[in-house]
């Protein structure tokens, strides 16, 4: 009976009012799913051992039936062979029989209403046991989906990502320093005479000139 008290706690617990005094009800949500698979194991198991009792008294009920017709096949032969003192000694045999007939007769009716308490108790436990499945499924994806918000916030409004764009701004204000080095090399750089600014002409003039010579030659031996 043990067995069947728990599994009906379990069932008339109200799962709502032990998530809100949990510390941790993502924890608790899975003790409660273990707790109901657990209990439900153990209630289909004292199920499946109340018919196997069941299967034996009915076979030991079809035995003793068999005993009854075999004692009153000995009254009658007693009687038949006026031994009345026989016959009365194998009815009362028979009535023994009939007695422990009806005795486990009356117990398998008793196992019948337990068998028929624990289906309604398993069903009920496995309809609340889906119900806690599914809530947990939605519970834990809502979690996750909050999270990833949360991660996603942190990223676009967070500390790091402002450290981060700083740190840009300190590279480019690198960058923009050694330009401005290479840049400050080519000041009062000593500007080019009007000589070398026409010698600096006349080389590539004369590049130009053999260029063309040797463009003139080329088509020729082509």
């Amino acid at each position: 009976m043990g067995i069947f008290s728990r599994t009906r706690d379990i069932i008339a617990a109200n799962v709502t009012d032990l998530l809100d005094k949990a510390e941790d009800p993502a924890k608790m949500i899975r003790m409660i799913i273990l707790e109901m698979e657990e209990t439900l194991v153990e209630v289909r198991a004292s199920a499946a051992r109340t018919i196997a009792d069941q299967k034996e008294m009915r076979r030991h009920i079809a035995k003793l039936e068999n005993l009854q017709a075999s004692w009153t096949e000995k009254a009658e032969l007693a009687l038949s062979k006026n031994r009345e003192d026989l016959a009365k000694a194998a009815l009362v045999e028979r009535q023994k029989a009939y007695d422990m007939c009806d005795q486990l007769s009356a117990e398998i009716a008793v196992l019948d209403d337990a068998l028929r308490a624990s289906e309604e108790d398993i069903s009920k436990l496995q309809t609340k046991l889906r119900d806690a499945r599914t809530r947990q499924n939605a519970i834990m994806t809502r979690l996750e989906s909050a999270n990833n918000r949360v991660r996603l916030r942190e990223m676009t409004h967070g500390s790091k990502v402002n450290e981060a764009f700083s740190r840009f701004d300190l590279l480019e204000r690198r960058v923009d320093f050694a330009e401005g080095r290479a840049d400050a090399l080519s000041l009062g750089a000593p500007k080019k005479t009007l000589e070398e600014e026409i010698s600096e002409l006349q080389s590539a003039e004369k590049v130009d000139a053999e260029l063309a010579a040797l463009k003139a030659r080329l088509n020729k031996e082509g």
